[in-house]
């Protein structure tokens, strides 16, 4: 369960400065093979124009003619695709994927304060955890499907708000259901936070890779002459600043992962004992086997409370030997490591790599 919000930002900021309402798609239920997985999100502006994807761009057509109607009457609405049999060619798509999705559309505008958008863009800036419930079928007048349940709100049932609680906690999607109503509970899924020891040229690839993913990166630096933020646009902070001073200068626990790749031997080591301290369940290290070995013997008794967590050489092994091969192996394994903890194999590596020493 992926419920993704960054992609939407950019229209929904717009729509609401223009006070135009949108309409908001919920991916609620799903049955077989689909693109996308249950809490994933579409926005609909009036005109047409969409950010976020449920299939592959094959139902984004029909769903904005669908969009317009909910826009204009804020009556929600729910809209099936069922793409595992004859009816899929009948209506012209023969997407073949061979499962059902079920999307509740929802108006977001004026009259709502533009919810739940508005309370996810606050959490996200904020990146704290939190989860919305939506109705998605219901027998009660005053609880129309489409309307919206936020965590902390008193006009909520207590089963609902119990289940908001355990969303948030535990980033798992959940129903409530009774005899009346029907409403899905779903996490926000915050971007993670990825950590660069070292600013070099062959950085800027794995931040333009891991941005495409909408993740969030620090690099850090001691050399003024690489930590420019200039260099890397899309970096959400670029820090310049000594190997000794990094526990002091960042929380280093609020970051899902750490790449070492400065290609400075004392720089490394003094990177890796400090993160031996951290509770970062990830932490990779640019460079050789030999490189890492001579490394670790340094670290002494430290390298006990970082081995489960040290991939060195850091990477997939995908093949090629440039700046771009070994950034995309670099973020192909933090992509693994991420999304699939325990399902997928992070250990494959990324072979011989370049181990240049730099002033």
């Amino acid at each position: 369960m992926e419920t993704h919000l960054d992609p939407l930002l950019p229209l929904f900021e717009r729509e609401r400065a223009a006070d135009r309402a949108l309409a908001l798609g919920v991916l609620v239920r799903t049955e077989g093979s689909t693109y996308r997985k249950p809490g994933a999100l579409i926005l609909i502006a009036a005109e047409g124009e969409y950010a976020g994807l449920i299939s592959g761009g094959c139902l984004e057509g029909d769903l904005r003619e669908r969009a317009r109607a909910v826009i204009g009457t804020g009556v929600a609405q729910i809209v099936s695709y069922d793409t595992r049999g004859a009816d899929d060619l009948l209506w012209g798509l023969g997407l073949g994927c061979e499962g059902l999705m079920q999307i509740l559309l929802l108006r977001a505008g004026p009259d709502n304060g533009w919810q739940p958008l508005t309370h996810l863009a606050g959490a996200l800036a904020a990146r704290a955890a939190t989860a919305i419930g939506v109705v998605v079928e219901s027998a009660r007048t005053e609880l129309p499907p489409g309307s919206i349940a936020l965590p902390a709100d008193a006009r909520s049932a207590p089963a609902v708000q119990a289940a908001l609680e355990r969303a948030v906690k535990d980033g798992k999607s959940t129903w409530v259901e009774d005899a009346s109503a029907q409403v899905f509970v779903v996490p926000l899924t915050l971007p993670p936070r990825i950590l660069l020891l070292g600013a070099g040229p062959d950085t800027l690839p794995v931040v333009d890779f891991a941005a495409r993913l909408d993740w969030k990166v620090t690099l850090v630096d001691h050399r003024p002459a690489y930590a420019v933020p200039a260099h890397f646009p899309a970096a959400e902070r670029v820090l310049l600043a000594r190997p000794d001073e990094l526990a002091a200068a960042l929380d280093l626990n609020q970051f899902n992962a750490a790449v070492v790749m400065s290609h400075h031997l004392p720089s490394d080591l003094i990177y890796l004992r400090t993160l031996a301290a951290s509770t970062i369940p990830y932490i990779g290290l640019l460079g050789p086997a030999a490189r890492r070995e001579r490394l670790l013997a340094d670290l002494g008794a430290e390298r006990a409370a970082l081995r489960a967590r040290l991939h060195a050489p850091v990477g997939l092994s995908l093949g090629g030997r440039g700046p771009e091969s070994v950034a995309l192996a670099i973020v192909a394994q933090l992509h693994a490591f991420l999304h699939a903890p325990g399902g997928a194999d992070v250990h494959g590596l990324a072979g011989p790599q370049p181990d240049r020493v730099s002033a």
